[in-house]
């Protein structure tokens, strides 16, 4: 059999756990074998933290596969995937672990499955070096579903840092295939929202303080546009710990959505965090794209498996989406070309990310 294996180098490029989510989904969807070296060699603490070990374990669940080396800092694993079944699968990092990035991983996959799945993620939803579950509602999900396919996703408890303690429950239904899309029209932006949040023993003040410094920050760029950012406390009987945050999404004229978040922590002022995630969503709107640097990345292991061409304008291409692309194409027979884009503006610095996909045909419908 290990002839046949892919070999992945898991310490190059990004190195770190979001090589270990592409390539063990695409291992996954493809029925290809993979072993994995020098896992997260690129941090300060490498080999498998728990939130990666729930992710593979998810996966390995998802498909009924075989996975070795699934210790907590392991750093080489080597997995052989089975048949991906639908059906109820749970994922508990036990940690603040990120359910977003757990999402990251199962959602492919369960896209090709026999039957509808119900994932239910645990861990944090607001969560340090990953997105928000906010993010993820607002932002990612009504992008992604342009690759017509639909999801689900109910935040049953919010979790915090360091005890996470949240969870999140995705429904979805396998599709046939994906279609590609087309995101290279930015148009206007037409609204401004958001909501700044605290939960357990944080006052409401702060959320306040944080929506205000964000208007302020926003304003002095943007003067006509009508910004609502709503502070609100989290329900006690859905939120475990402590934690404060904000998120703030513009929305154009043609659909497109672009985020800037911050995360609230101890020491760090109110009015700083606002100014923050403001000033993200500035830069954000500065370079012309239609999708946001948080987003770039999350949209390349679709737009791989989609049938036909898919376009895309982003800003600068980040490391993340560099590597995302890197192992799409090892893996799959997707063509990604990156282009700057020939704009009417020359101070934008923006890219077309274009690929031809590999036209994944779901074998079970």
């Amino acid at each position: 059999m290990d002839g046949d294996r892919v070999e992945i180098d898991g310490g190059i490029m990004e190195g770190g756990g979001q090589i270990l989510r592409v390539s063990t989904a695409l291992s996954c969807l493809l029925g290809l074998p993979v072993r994995v070296r020098r896992i997260r060699a690129g941090r300060s603490q490498p080999g498998l933290r728990p939130q990666h070990l729930s992710g593979l374990e998810i996966i390995r669940d998802l498909c009924d596969g075989k996975l070795n080396g699934g210790e907590i800092g392991s750093t080489e694993i080597t997995f052989t995937p089975g048949k991906i079944k639908g059906g109820t699968h749970i994922a508990d990092t036990k940690t603040a672990g990120s359910v977003c990035l757990l999402m990251q991983v199962a959602m492919p996959c369960v896209l090709f499955a026999a039957s509808p799945s119900e994932l239910h993620l645990k861990g944090g939803t607001n969560a340090e070096m990953a997105p928000q579950i906010d993010y993820t509602v607002m932002v990612f999900k009504p992008i992604v579903e342009k690759f017509n396919f639909t999801f689900n996703c109910d935040i049953k408890r919010r979790g915090y840092y360091p005890q996470g303690g949240g969870e999140v429950v995705v429904q979805m239904s396998p599709v046939k295939e994906l279609s590609p899309i087309n995101l290279t029209e930015r148009g206007t932006v037409t609204k401004i929202y958001g909501r700044a949040f605290v939960a357990g023993a944080l006052p409401i003040k702060l959320a306040k303080d944080m929506s205000a410094a964000a208007v302020r920050c926003i304003r002095r760029e943007i003067r006509d546009l009508y910004i609502n950012i709503q502070p609100v406390r989290e329900p006690d009987d859905q939120a475990v710990g402590t934690g404060s945050g904000i998120i703030i999404v513009a929305e154009t004229s043609t659909g497109c959505l672009l985020a800037g978040s911050s995360l609230g922590k101890r020491g760090k002022n109110a009015d700083k965090v606002g100014i923050e995630a403001a000033e993200m969503l500035l830069q954000n709107l500065k370079h012309g794209g239609t999708v946001d640097d948080s987003l770039q990345d999350q949209l390349i292991i679709f737009m791989a498996l989609a049938k036909g061409v898919s376009r895309v304008k982003s800003g600068p291409i980040t490391l993340h989406t560099q590597t995302a692309i890197h192992f799409a194409e090892q893996l799959t027979k997707a063509k990604f070309t990156v282009t700057k884009s020939e704009e009417e503006d020359p101070g934008n610095d923006t890219y077309i990310i274009e690929c031809q996909g590999m036209g994944m045909i779901n074998p079970n419908i």
